[in-house]
């Protein structure tokens, strides 16, 4: 299927590795061009390398101010058609084991940053009268998952933010959707696995088999995958589609409305 993608632009945050990083170079190989931002300037510089003449950098942390900056001066003058909004998210812990420190992290972490991205890319696709912004969150959206009381909280501010945007705007050809992935073969899961093997006094292996037991298709998912199914909701395809949170879970979502 052609997604009509060659020669478009997009912004890519969180593309070193994971999700963003695949779903960017899932845009690459479709003919886009892309801005990919990142903290780690090694593994961008070699991302770059491969696709030298349509892949931009930025290194930095896209939820401080600055990086946001530089990202919006980097594309002043060019249409963007779209952005995906990803980020880290917060430690796994149980609340009982949380400060309000750790809130405060995480509500910049989960929330703050994609607001104040949000107020600078939303003027733009409308002067544009086009855009579209895909967030990536979490299954726990859906469905509360042991151990990640943060994420499990603060992930759902985004979701009532986005739907409320997405109606907003949604007859200027403007659309906001929500992928809610689970359990991935992803860098991030490392930090899951490690958790549940502590609270279960159990091996890292045990705590990984453990979790995948959990899902109905029996494995982890990719994050190719995930960004097929990404790639197609950034597309001008997908137009009909918005305000949606699309869960990408091998089936763990057990409500009628997963």
């Amino acid at each position: 299927m052609d997604l009509n993608l060659a020669g478009r632009f997009f912004i890519v945050t969180g593309a070193g590795s994971g999700f963003g990083r695949a779903i960017a170079e899932r845009l690459l190989d479709e003919g886009a061009t892309v801005l990919a931002v990142a903290r780690t300037e090694s593994v961008l510089l070699s991302f770059q390398k491969m696709f030298p003449s349509n892949l931009q950098i930025i290194v930095g942390d896209v939820s401080e101010r600055q990086t946001q900056e530089r990202i919006f001066a980097a594309c002043s003058n060019r249409f963007v058609d779209g952005v995906l909004i990803n980020a880290g998210g917060p430690p796994a812990r149980p609340f009982l084991e949380t400060s309000l420190d750790d809130w405060d992290t995480a509500y910049n972490l989960l929330l703050r940053w994609k607001v104040s991205f949000c107020h600078k890319i939303i003027p733009v696709f409308q002067k544009q009268g086009y855009g579209r912004l895909l967030f990536i969150e979490s299954v726990s959206v859906k469905q509360a998952v042991d151990q990640l009381v943060l994420s499990n909280s603060l992930r759902l501010a985004v979701v009532g933010f986005v739907k409320s945007l997405a109606k907003d705007i949604a007859d200027q050809n403007i659309t906001l959707n929500i992928l809610a992935p689970g359990y991935h073969d992803t860098a991030a899961m490392k930090r899951l696995f490690e958790r549940k093997a502590y609270t279960n006094n159990s091996s890292v292996d045990e705590a990984r088999k453990e979790l995948i037991h959990q899902i109905p298709v029996g494995r982890l998912g990719s994050a190719d995958e995930l960004a097929v199914l990404a790639t197609w909701l950034l597309s001008p395809l997908s137009g009909f589609v918005t305000g949606q949170t699309i869960s990408h879970d091998g089936g763990l979502v057990q409500g009628n409305l997963g």
